[in-house]
């Protein structure tokens, strides 16, 4: 009996499988239909997006501190040098908090973005920095520190639960049928950089499970999960294969970006480059964004305003007297719409057709 149980179990997991396979495969985006798509959209080029008044996901997306007047106000900043894109991150526990507020915050940001002539890149899951997050009110930022309120998406070990997984569902089947057909989201990236934070492989259940959601729902826009680390060969391999249009990472100098820009290009798929630009890793707009625009490669930094979540200082290299370092590593503005550089401002405007 014990025999008999084991083995309808084992058969069960098989045809689970096959049928995550099968949808999976059903509504992939074929090579063509990529390129299709890609063809029809201007250089896309922008910044990953968290309002200079947020300390992160959290505080951005909550009803208690949604700010769309900053949030009006800094994306003005951006629409003044052309970018036409967004990255930016959601969470799952502020639509647990109140699924009806977080799409009304959501369709209000839509608005705000679609005013300015932005679209955006939404993120669901997300493997990197803070281990617990907790809605409610969020810390205050940790002087001089990178990124020290950011947080998991779902969380660790909670990403690992499985027992999670049912209103993970719930509420990425929620948002992408909401606005699945939505002309203003360019691309729905569904996991970022996951099994950072050491959590390697043990991320593997959760991707493959968004991706079986969207698939699912097959929404208008693509689906992708950028590759960003290329020892991760299970994960990447994953990523790759079921992204519609091919995302990654890559924050060193134009050679190395141009190594892995090179290797991609066997996939044949459309690129987007969806986080790069860290100025003391010798990742600039001077050296890098030319290469992208070039290769016809979407262009998205690493971020836009400097603010709380102070990605002006170097990932764990921290000033602890909060002083402005030598050389900010992210961000293009100060809140007041100053360019950091004047003439990485007359550079972006120029590669994005923007020169007076």
């Amino acid at each position: 009996m014990k025999r008999i149980l084991i083995t309808g179990l084992f058969l069960c997991a098989i045809l689970v499988a096959n049928a995550q396979e099968n949808v999976l495969e059903k509504n992939k985006w074929s090579k063509e239909k990529a390129s299709e798509w890609y063809a029809k959209q201007k250089w896309i080029t922008g910044a990953n997006f968290v309002p200079s008044t947020a300390i992160n996901q959290l505080e951005m997306w909550q009803s208690s501190t949604f700010d769309p007047e900053t949030i009006d106000r800094e994306l003005g900043y951006a629409e003044g040098v052309g970018f036409n894109t967004m990255r930016v991150y959601l969470h799952s526990l502020a639509y647990k908090a109140n699924p009806k507020d977080f799409k009304k915050n959501m369709e209000t940001y839509l608005e705000i973005a679609d005013k300015h002539g932005i679209k955006t890149m939404f993120v669901f899951f997300d493997d990197v920095w803070g281990k617990e997050p907790k809605i409610g009110k969020q810390p205050e930022p940790v002087p001089g520190t990178h990124n020290s309120g950011w947080v998991q998406d779902p969380g660790d070990p909670a990403s690992k639960n499985k027992e999670n997984f049912p209103a993970l569902e719930v509420y990425v089947k929620d948002i992408l049928n909401t606005f699945a057909n939505d002309n203003r989201i360019l691309l729905w990236d569904l996991y970022n950089e996951p099994g950072n934070t050491d959590k390697l492989t043990s991320s593997m259940p959760l991707l493959k499970a968004i991706f079986t959601w969207a698939r699912e729902v097959n929404p208008s826009q693509p689906l992708s999960a950028g590759l960003w680390r290329w020892d991760f060969q299970e994960l990447n391999e994953f990523q790759a294969a079921n992204s519609d249009i091919l995302t990654y990472h890559h924050y060193d100098d134009e050679k190395k970006h141009q190594h892995v820009i090179n290797l991609l290009k066997t996939h044949g798929r459309p690129m987007i480059c969806t986080e790069y630009m860290a100025r003391t890793n010798n990742s600039r707009f001077s050296n890098v964004l030319p290469v992208l625009k070039k290769e016809n490669i979407g262009a998205i930094n690493w971020g836009l305003v400097n603010g709380k979540s102070n990605t002006i200082y170097a990932w764990n290299t921290p000033i602890e007297d909060g002083s402005e370092p030598i050389e900010w590593f992210h961000d293009v503005f100060r809140k007041d719409g100053t360019p950091y550089r004047q003439d990485e401002v007359d550079l972006i405007k120029k590669l994005n057709g923007e020169e007076k």
